[in-house]
């Protein structure tokens, strides 16, 4: 079986062959549930039950409770009203986020450990002969822990976490190795190995994709297919949950309401849901002004008195619907250039790059007009974001080794940064507001806070501290200094981070109508297949190929589908 690194070609990585299940499908019932925090209702009376061999995807806004009613169904948070209900031997797995937590274990086992029940027995098998010292009692132990590692398939479990491992772009010589030789984002992959080891009956997933590459999400897409349990997922990649998703259950008017199909499909479905519930309404609100008018004319008339009391019995049984609001906003984002600068954007000329004598790029070349939008792709750790530090002119560690790069006339550069302390530190004392004004010291109270509400700070939350700001509103007012900046080439190194669904939406639009020349890197199909005109492939040992054309025809070019697979 060939070893899969970070830049191994999807097809090459092995396939699990799943005989689903062993223990029986099973059902999770969610009846009555209610959760509210502060005095904000999150969902209430919530009933709905989650099939097996259906996959869900759990959406909403940011803080609309997807995290909370996850950790509901796992059991780690209780309810304030209602019940979950699972089989008592079902076995449920939840992706954890603790990268620190098995750093001392080795890569291999803490995969296993994904079985609590068949690394327990397997953990004491293993004590138990290294202790060598065999009675009546304890041969009879380890007889039944023989059983249960034959019930739980312990026997190709070695194998079954090696194939996990390396599909998620993990060598198998490092195995035997101890977490902590890996940083936190190879780390995630393991804990995500964890999550899909040994058939689990109920698989939780929240933001899977993260710190994972094109291929290994391509790869993770097919796993899922194959799994028969019940899936629920979270996460903000667009693309992923429609290719992923069988039914979507949505977060939103403090409910939870499960629509067929991924998460495209679910949106037509509630906005066409939610025009005609509104329609309905204005026609019935209608209909009794129209018996109120006809009540106050002729109520008083003896002669159409009865016909009065009709219309009053009318109104009586017409009931308008309480439609509650929708929790999701969406920011508008626009980055429009001060100046558009001249036709010839940006020359790379053979820039190399090297990093404690290991070659991350080497004699990268490639010429951007205005106009362009370039993405920049390839596996985690290529390169990609010391090239766009590079473009970015941000010197230091990040000046060329070999080669030069040249911007054209009065081309202005900004960039926002993958590590968002990078561009707004945490520590900052400063509100958000006086943080984004340093930028552009000309612009208007009305300016600033207006930019401020269009990217979804209302005039309190634009005086919170900078340091208190949550993932997404960090990305957003790196984005509004993006704006203020009016930069005529715009480099962004994965945007979508922290953002939701409908924010990314807003943003793959802005890129689409920008008119400026963009850079950009991200592992959001969508955005990928809808804003680039060119693509830079970056690849191992430094070396790259640039195609002129959109995202799907750079897959057909290399030979891979649609779906990013490599052909066969």
């Amino acid at each position: 079986m060939p070893i899969a690194r970070w830049d191994t070609p999807f097809a090459l990585r092995p396939a699990l062959a799943y005989t689903y299940p062993r223990k029986g499908l099973v059902m999770l019932t969610v009846s009555e549930v209610r959760k509210a925090y502060g005095g904000k209702v999150l969902f209430d009376d919530v009933t709905t039950t989650f099939d097996p061999g259906k996959r869900y995807g759990l959406t909403g806004a940011n803080g609309a409770g997807k995290s909370t009613f996850m950790k509901i169904i796992a059991g780690l948070l209780e309810p304030d009203e209602g019940k979950i209900s699972i089989p008592p031997n079902a076995r449920m797995s939840m992706l954890h986020q603790d990268h620190y937590r098995h750093e001392n274990d080795r890569i291999r086992d803490v995969v296993l450990m994904g079985n609590k029940r068949l690394w327990e027995a397997m953990d004491e098998k293993e004590k138990l002969l290294a202790a060598g010292d065999f009675d009546d009692e304890i041969g009879m132990r380890l007889g039944e822990l023989e059983v249960v590692i034959a019930e739980e398939d312990g026997y190709n479990a070695e194998s079954e976490a090696e194939q996990i491992l390396v599909g998620l772009g993990i060598p198998k010589e490092q195995h035997e190795e101890p977490l902590s030789i890996l940083d936190s984002g190879v780390r995630f992959r393991v804990l995500l190995a964890q999550a899909l080891f040994g058939e689990p009956e109920i698989l939780l997933l929240d933001e899977p994709t993260n710190h994972l590459d094109v291929d290994s999400i391509r790869w993770l897409e097919d796993f899922l297919h194959e799994f028969k349990g019940v899936l629920v997922v979270i996460s903000h990649d667009r693309h992923f949950l429609n290719q992923v998703c069988t039914h979507t259950a949505d977060v939103d008017y403090e409910n939870i309401i499960v629509y067929p199909g991924g998460y495209d499909m679910m949106l037509r479905q509630k906005v066409d849901f939610r025009i005609r519930e509104e329609k309905a309404n204005s026609a019935k609100k209608k209909k009794i002004t129209d018996l109120q008018d006809f009540i106050r004319r002729f109520g008083a008339n003896a002669k159409k008195a009865s016909q009065a009391q009709s219309r009053r019995r009318q109104m009586e049984k017409i009931k308008v619907t309480d439609l509650k609001r929708s929790n999701i906003e969406r920011p508008f984002i626009r980055f429009e250039p001060k100046t558009p600068g001249g036709k010839l954007v940006l020359e790379v000329d053979g820039v190399g790059k090297s990093f404690e004598g290991e070659t991350v790029l080497s004699d990268i070349s490639f010429t951007l007009t205005r106009g362009d939008k370039l993405a920049i792709v390839g596996p985690n750790g290529i390169g990609k974001t010391t090239l766009c530090k590079i473009i970015a002119g941000e010197g230091g560690d990040y000046v060329p080794d070999r080669g030069k790069f040249k911007l054209g006339h009065e081309v202005s550069v900004s960039m926002m940064p993958q590590q968002h302390e990078e561009g707004v530190h945490k520590d900052d004392d400063r509100t958000a507001y006086d943080w984004l004004y340093q930028w552009d010291e000309k612009a208007t109270v009305q300016e600033i806070r207006g930019l401020l509400g269009r990217m979804l700070f209302p005039s309190q939350d634009a005086d919170k501290p900078v340091k208190a700001l949550s993932g997404g509103e960090t990305a957003r007012l790196l984005m509004s200094k993006l704006t203020l900046l009016g930069s005529n080439l715009v480099i962004l190194d994965e945007p979508t981070n922290h953002l939701d669904l409908e924010s990314i939406r807003s943003l793959t639009e802005a890129m689409q109508v920008y008119e400026g020349t963009l850079i950009f890197v991200t592992h959001d199909q969508c955005m990928l297949d809808e804003v680039a005109t060119c693509v830079l492939e970056l690849k191992g040992d430094g070396g790259y190929d640039f195609f002129p054309g959109g995202y799907e025809e750079f897959l057909t070019k290399t030979g891979r589908s649609k779906e990013g697979v490599y052909a066969h």
